[in-house]
């Protein structure tokens, strides 16, 4: 088994009922280990939202072993321990078959061999493991590119790609949060899969467009765009990039200026989705004057309308849309005499 090369990386320290798992596993003589995203996010030294183990053991020896448990997605191999309330997914080493919906595996089938299950997995800064006694498995050089700011497919990305189409926006979204660049590889990996993405459910690709937006690099939108992905779910995000604004009041198209926006508004779902879609109709409204100057009378009104549209094609709750429909509805409100109001706030 390959363990992490001799590269340093910050301690990792399991919670206790975390740690109190793994053990109960291997006692019982299996294998178990803490794996994926709490993996990668502590060696980042950021707080992991949730607990992941993986371990040799069957469902059944798991149930077993645990005298509370709750078959969370037991066709799968997972179930998840309950500890004095708190729940932990502990999900059997698996091979995944074919996926026919590009979302699921047809089936799986469960392994002795930790490497087989790493080995599926999306990307290589979440194909790591860790316990106590064996310390970081890492085959596949994730440790590598979380100290290089990379995000890198494990094995083929097409064949990651093809299994799960949402994977193309998560390594988007992986960047966006933690500063990373895509691999040359992955990112071209994506361009001719990004079609794939119109099987993915619009909740699924709401909930990483939001995860994108509210991170510290909202501007990833444009490799949402140059992969060709926003064309699939949001093309009005593709005719704003390609809508210049010739006009002395703006530098750039409508894209880029939106772009730009984004980074300059605090990371709120609804404020960040407003600047996202504030412009959106001015490639409807576009007119030209006699002297050459772009005009985009009425884009308010218009725009507010579209992100209602939207919002609801990509299955946002009511509330956020109203919000946002009407913080872009304020765009358009008439000089009142005050310094600033809130709709001259957002833009």
């Amino acid at each position: 088994m390959k363990k992490a090369r001799k590269m340093q990386y910050p301690p990792i320290q399991l919670p206790d009922k975390v740690r109190n798992i793994i053990d109960k596993l291997t006692d019982a003589g299996f294998e178990a280990y803490a794996v994926g995203g709490c993996v990668r996010d502590t060696i980042l030294g950021r707080a992991p939202e949730d607990w992941d183990v993986t371990t040799s053991a069957s469902p059944v020896q798991v149930k077993g072993l645990f005298p509370k448990t709750v078959d969370t997605g037991i066709q799968h191999g997972t179930v998840t321990v309950m500890l004095e309330g708190e729940g932990f997914e502990v999900t059997t080493y698996r091979i995944d078959g074919e996926y026919e919906d590009k979302r699921h595996p047809k089936e799986v089938a469960f392994t002795s061999n930790l490497l087989e299950d790493l080995r599926r997995r999306d990307f290589t800064i979440n194909a790591m493991a860790y316990n106590e006694r064996d310390g970081l498995i890492d085959a596949f050089d994730g440790l590598k590119d979380l100290q290089e700011g990379r995000i890198r497919c494990v094995g083929s990305p097409r064949e990651r790609f093809t299994e799960d189409a949402l994977r193309m926006m998560r390594a988007v979204r992986f960047g966006a949060q933690l500063g990373f660049a895509i691999e040359e590889g992955t990112k071209a990996a994506i361009v001719p899969l990004a079609k794939n993405l119109s099987a993915i459910s619009a909740e699924r690709i709401q909930a990483e467009l939001v995860k994108l937006l509210v991170s510290d690099h909202p501007e990833e939108m444009r490799t949402v765009y140059e992969t060709g992905m926003s064309q699939v779910f949001l093309p009005e995000f593709d005719r704003m990039m390609a809508t210049p604004q010739n006009n002395r009041h703006h530098s750039y198209n409508v894209g880029e200026h939106t772009l730009v926006a984004l980074k300059n508004i605090p990371g709120d779902k609804v404020l960040r989705l407003t600047m996202l879609l504030h412009d959106v109709a001015k490639p409807e409204c576009q007119s030209v004057d006699a002297a050459g100057i772009y005009h985009f009378y009425g884009h308010p009104k218009k725009g507010a309308q579209m992100a209602g549209e939207i919002l609801r094609r990509l299955k946002f709750d009511n509330e956020t849309i109203e919000r946002v429909m009407g913080l872009i509805a304020m765009t358009s409100c008439p000089p009142c005499g005050r310094r600033r109001c809130a709709g001259q706030s957002i833009v």
